[in-house]
């Protein structure tokens, strides 16, 4: 039985397939994050090990955050790895690993890919089916992947300053 939420049922349909591919995202970043977790070496490995532990235990939090609120609202959480693969926008690369560098850049891009897309889903959600709650609930899982990014975003090698600083150093 769907709760009485103010919430029109076709908006609710809207708004679950909405958080069911939020929900897939994490699921997928999830794992990407562990198999980097396991296959990481060089520079830098203790600290981006646990970087990456401390990140996929907080999208751990989250996902089981969005599947909570997909029961809230009186639908149903997705659950398969099929499932996540097909609702998911990210990609994975099943069968390499990539350096450190490649590692970061690829989590980087992911979060931000995520970002973007919880922007317009904030967007839709609020202003298209009227569920302010879930344009929260988005907001505060956009916040939680910026600084996610922007911590990664710090081990860049080819960061603008450092850049600059090659640029500096050949003069």
């Amino acid at each position: 039985m769907r709760p009485d939420l103010g919430i029109p049922a076709k908006n609710l349909d809207a708004i679950y397939e909405i958080l069911n591919k939020v929900l897939a995202d994490g699921n997928i970043l999830y794992i990407k994050l562990r198999k980097y977790h396991w296959n990481l070496s060089g520079d830098n490995f203790m600290e981006l090990h646990l970087l990456f532990e401390d990140q996929y235990d907080a999208v751990a939090e989250a996902i089981d955050a969005v599947a909570e609120r997909i029961s809230t609202l009186g639908g149903t959480a997705i659950g398969t790895t099929s499932e996540f693969a097909k609702y998911s926008q990210l990609t994975e690369a099943p069968g390499k690993v990539p350096d450190t560098q490649g590692m970061l850049h690829d989590l980087v891009n992911d979060h931000e890919s995520i970002i973007k897309s919880l922007r317009q889903f904030i967007g839709d959600t609020d202003e298209k089916y009227g569920d302010v709650g879930t344009s929260d609930f988005l907001t505060g899982l956009i916040q939680d992947h910026e600084k996610m990014a922007w911590k990664l975003r710090k081990y860049f090698k080819d960061t603008p300053a450092a850049s600059t600083a090659k640029k500096t150093a050949k003069k």
